[in-house]
């Protein structure tokens, strides 16, 4: 299975949305400052995900949230998850 995922740093107050295939290695990997973006942080809180067959429409959804551009757009996302 193929993941996206929102993460969110309160101390930076800011989300990151990737995709994966595991999503607990790929949490630790954030906290442990392996990835550009998010080493600034070390208290990144998975806030939602999505489960995919294929590592093509994970990436796509991916790429769909993040042209979005928009923080409400990903609030949302978050709120509205059963």
């Amino acid at each position: 299975m193929f993941y996206i995922y929102i993460i969110f740093s309160k101390s930076l107050n800011k989300y990151y949305v990737g995709s994966c295939q595991d999503i607990e290695k790929r949490l630790e990997d954030h906290l442990n400052s392996r990835s550009k973006f998010t080493k600034t942080a070390k208290d990144w809180e998975l806030k939602y995900s999505e489960e995919y067959n294929t590592r093509s429409e994970a990436y796509q959804r991916e790429m769909k949230i993040k042209k979005m551009k928009s923080r409400i757009y990903i609030e949302k996302l978050i709120n509205n998850q059963e």
